[in-house]
């Protein structure tokens, strides 16, 4: 991320296809490092007893993260069976007897029964599609009422400076398409759809993330790196 070249724009099925195989389960990018502080922070220290959802789960980060605060059952859902497959695999490594389900299908039309989670997770992925109330929407209706729903997405600066989501498969590097959506996109949505904005941060990256040598935009140490919400679903 954070780079100013115009490397192949692929879908993010295909892209994610692509990513899978070498995508760890951890924050491995100052971005992605500064998103997950500012996550974490925002997500209950104890998560005893509760149904944790995890929309986009990609390799599965928020899910461990979920399980080590002692969540009862947790569900990841993504659009891309290589990346669930990759999480299953390291969810297995990390807990093997944790009540888990993964299950394939779009933000836009999840495959997850209403109100099913206590704790909703979407974590750099609302950015992926074009229609934030949508998006929004699908997340309330799998969120109980009184649940709460923790999103993040790239921030909507990066757009502005050029910014792309980038990665490397096979020695070629790749972008992933992605729409800018405005603090003023996220406060409509909400007040639409019933969904109260409990808390907002800007995080900003921490010089000690960068690799030696890096390609960046310096840019970058100067502005936010994302956009988070923690957010209630009232009824």
């Amino acid at each position: 991320m954070l780079v100013m070249t115009h490397p192949p724009m692929l879908e993010p099925a295909e892209a994610y296809a692509l990513w899978a195989s070498s995508y760890p389960a951890h924050a491995h990018n100052p971005v992605m490092q500064a998103e997950e502080r500012a996550m974490l922070g925002l997500m209950p220290s104890t998560l005893q007893g509760q149904a944790v959802l995890d929309v986009g789960c990609g390799s599965g980060r928020y899910m461990l993260h979920a399980l080590q605060r002692g969540a009862a059952r947790v569900i990841g859902a993504d659009l891309s069976a290589p990346m669930l497959e990759r999480a299953g695999t390291e969810l297995a490594r990390f807990q093997p007897d944790a009540e888990v389900d993964l299950v394939q299908g779009s933000l836009t039309a999840l495959p997850v029964p209403d109100a099913r989670a206590n704790l909703t997770i979407c974590a750099l992925v609302i950015g992926h599609l074009e229609n934030l109330e949508q998006s929004l929407a699908e997340l309330r209706r799998v969120t109980r009422p009184g649940g709460t729903l923790l999103c993040s997405d790239v921030h909507p600066i990066g757009h502005a400076l050029g910014w792309v989501r980038d990665f490397k498969s096979s020695g070629q590097r790749y972008a992933v398409r992605h729409t800018q959506h405005l603090y003023s996109h996220w406060h409509a949505a909400c007040a639409t759809l019933g969904l109260r904005i409990e808390q907002v941060l800007e995080p900003m990256l921490d010089p000690i993330d960068i690799p030696d040598g890096a390609h960046f935009d310096h840019m970058a140490l100067e502005v936010p790196v994302a956009l988070v919400f923690k957010l209630s679903r009232a009824s």
